[in-house]
C-alpha cells in the first residue's frame, strides 16, 4: 500500500471515529436551539479534522518535539475554529430572533416591521416573503371591510326597496277588497307592475348569489358580437322609445367570441338599461364593438353627464347606486345589483369590465377574449 493511501486511510479512520461518536449529539440537538445545533456541527467537524490530523501525525513516527508542535498547532486551530463557529452561530440566532419578533407584526394595522439589523441571504428572503404576506393580508382585510360595508348597505337598500312596493301592494289589495277602488283595472295593472319589479329584484339577487358562489354554469359557444349587440338593442328598444332616447349601434365589428350568449346578452342588456335611464330625453346611447389585440371590446356610451371621479372605483360594487338617493325612480326597479352582475358574468368569461368618463357622459366597456379565427 502506498504511503499517501495509507495516510488517507489513517486520517479517515480517525475522523470517522469522531464523526460517529458526535453524530448522536447532533441528532439530539437538532430540535433544540439553532445556535446549539450549529455549534455541535462545528465542534464535530473540527474534532474530526483534529483526530484525523493527530492520527496521521502519530503514525508518521515523528519525534516528541515535532509531534508536540503538530498537536499544539492543531489544538489552537481547533479552538479558534470552534470560537469562530460560536460567534457566527450567535449572529445567526440574533437575526433569527429579530425576524421572529418582526413576524409578530404580520397582519397588524401598522404592517410588517422588518428587522433593522443585517440578515443572512436566507433570512432576508424570508423577511421579504413575510413583508409580501403582510401586504396581501392588509389588502384582503381591506377588501373584506369594503365587502362587509357593501353588504350592509345592500341589506338596508333592499329592505327599503321591498318595503315600499309591499306597502303599496297591501294598500291596493285592501282597496280592491273593500271595494273602494275607483278604477280597479288601473289598480290591477299597478299591482302587476310592482310584482314584476319585485320579481326582477329576486332574480337579480339569485343571479348575484350564483356568481359569488362560483355556481354560474356557462355554456360557451362561438358567436359574433354583431348578433349579441343586435339582440341587446332589440330588447332595450321599447324602454328607449318610452324615454325618448335614441339607440345607435353602427360601429359594431363582426368579431367572433366564444361566450355564453344568454349571459353576455344579459350583460349588454343591463348596461343598456342603466344607460337609457341615466340619459335625458333626446339623448343618445351608443353601442360599439372593436378588435383590440387578442380581445374584443364592447362599449356602451351614455349621456348621463359623467360620474364623479371618486365614485368610479365603486361603480361595479354590489349595491352601488351613485348618489345619496336610496329609492329608485318610479319604474326603474333594481337594487343596485345590475353592474355587480355585469362584472361577475364578464369575469366568469375571463374578461374584465371597466368604466370611464367621456364628453357628456360615461363609457362602460367589457373586454372578452377573442375566439380563434377559423381559417377558410
Amino acid at each position: 500500500m502506498t504511503a499517501p493511501l495509507l495516510i488517507a486511510l489513517i486520517a479517515a479512520l480517525g475522523a470517522g471515529t469522531v464523526t460517529l461518536l458526535g453524530w448522536p449529539a447532533v441528532r439530539l440537538l437538532r430540535r433544540r436551539s439553532l445556535v446549539l445545533s450549529l455549534f455541535a456541527v462545528a465542534v464535530a467537524s473540527v474534532l474530526a479534522m483534529t483526530a484525523g490530523t493527530l492520527a496521521v501525525a502519530q503514525a508518521m513516527f515523528l519525534s516528541h518535539h515535532d509531534l508536540g508542535v503538530v498537536i499544539t498547532v492543531t489544538c489552537v486551530a481547533a479552538v479558534f475554529s470552534i470560537g469562530t463557529a460560536a460567534l457566527l452561530g450567535r449572529q445567526v440566532v440574533a437575526g433569527s430572533r429579530a425576524l421572529a419578533l418582526a413576524a409578530r407584526t404580520v397582519g397588524s394595522a401598522a404592517g410588517f416591521a422588518a428587522p433593522t439589523g443585517p440578515l443572512g441571504a436566507e433570512l432576508a428572503e424570508l423577511s421579504a416573503e413575510l413583508a409580501a404576506t403582510s401586504a396581501r393580508l392588509a389588502e384582503s382585510r381591506e377588501r373584506e371591510r369594503a365587502l362587509e360595508s357593501s353588504r350592509r348597505e345592500l341589506v338596508a337598500w333592499i329592505s327599503h326597496d321591498l318595503r315600499t312596493p309591499l306597502a303599496g301592494l297591501r294598500a291596493m289589495a285592501e282597496a280592491l277588497e273593500d271595494g273602494v277602488a275607483e278604477d280597479p283595472a288601473r289598480y290591477h295593472a299597478r299591482i302587476g307592475t310592482e310584482v314584476d319589479r319585485l320579481a326582477g329584484m329576486v332574480d337579480d339577487l339569485f343571479e348575484l348569489s350564483r356568481i359569488q358562489a362560483g355556481a354560474l354554469g356557462l355554456r360557451p359557444a362561438r358567436v359574433s358580437v354583431y348578433d349579441l349587440v343586435g339582440d341587446a338593442l332589440a330588447g332595450a328598444h321599447p324602454l328607449a322609445r318610452e324615454r325618448g332616447v335614441r339607440l345607435q349601434g353602427e360601429r359594431v365589428e363582426q368579431a367572433p367570441v366564444e361566450v355564453d350568449g344568454r349571459e353576455i346578452t344579459r350583460v349588454l342588456g343591463n348596461l343598456l338599461v342603466n344607460a337609457i335611464r341615466a340619459t335625458p330625453a333626446d339623448g343618445v346611447v351608443e353601442v360599439a364593438a372593436r378588435w383590440e389585440a387578442a380581445e374584443v371590446v364592447l362599449s356602451v356610451t351614455d349621456g348621463c353627464g359623467g360620474i364623479p371621479e371618486a365614485d368610479l372605483p365603486r361603480v361595479f360594487e354590489t349595491g352601488w347606486r351613485g348618489g345619496s338617493a336610496r329609492t329608485p325612480r318610479e319604474g326603474t326597479g333594481g337594487a343596485g345589483l345590475g353592474l355587480a352582475i355585469v362584472r361577475g358574468i364578464v369575469e366568469a368569461h375571463a374578461g374584465r369590465a371597466t368604466v370611464r368618463n367621456v364628453a357628456g357622459g360615461c363609457c362602460f366597456e367589457i373586454a372578452l377574449p377573442a375566439a380563434p379565427v377559423v381559417p377558410g
